[in-house]
């Protein structure tokens, strides 16, 4: 094996790693139940393999929460480097932070049921949700769209809003909606509607 290989076991382990994540992201989404069996059978992994990367349902359920904010963390760069400053900031929080919210709902309850003995969310996601939101008000504030000043935990917080949407209804123009008003309330002047 030469300098900077990845053995083929490192690797086998890292990709089924992925797979439990990707699965159980999906059968979160659906349900707030983590059924370490059916999450083995659809990984297409044994059991035991489920239990070596993650001994709880509670470690499962943090590591998917943790990978999907990640993901969500992710996009800001790419919508930056994509779109203005504005239209950046209006995808995020309807294309990513409100799907997100629609489209898992079970992964919600489950992440409540785990925290439920400490009383909070892990805080590394959540600073990561802050920094999003600063770099995203940062951009903004350098184009002058918005105000300086504001902090990203309160536009963090307008945002949570979009948990009260009916994932059943019709939330994507309501959360259009809510992130508009959200930005009239941070313009740097009098601003109009996208």
């Amino acid at each position: 094996m030469t300098t900077g290989s990845v053995s083929p076991r490192r690797a086998d382990t890292r990709r089924n790693h992925e797979r439990i994540l990707t699965v159980a992201a999906d059968s979160l989404a659906r349900s707030e139940e983590v059924s370490f069996n059916a999450i083995a059978k659809a990984a297409e992994v044994g059991v035991g393999t489920v239990y070596r990367h993650f001994p709880t349902p509670e470690a499962l359920i943090l590591a998917v929460y943790r990978r999907e904010v990640q993901q969500i963390v992710d996009a800001v760069p790419r919508l930056l480097e994509a779109h203005s400053p504005e239209q950046a900031f209006r995808l995020w929080a309807t294309d990513h932070v409100a799907h997100y919210m629609m489209t898992k709902r079970g992964l919600a309850g489950a992440l409540r049921t785990a925290t439920a003995s400490r009383g909070e969310l892990p805080m590394d996601p959540y600073h990561a949700m802050v920094d999003s939101v600063a770099t995203l008000l940062a951009a903004n504030v350098e184009a002058g769209t918005v105000r300086p000043g504001l902090a990203p935990e309160t536009v963090l917080r307008g945002l949570v809003g979009m948990l009260y949407l009916n994932p059943d209804g019709e939330w994507r123009g309501l959360a259009a909606d809510l992130a508009d008003l959200l930005w009239r309330g941070m313009c740097a002047r009098p601003c109009g509607g996208s």
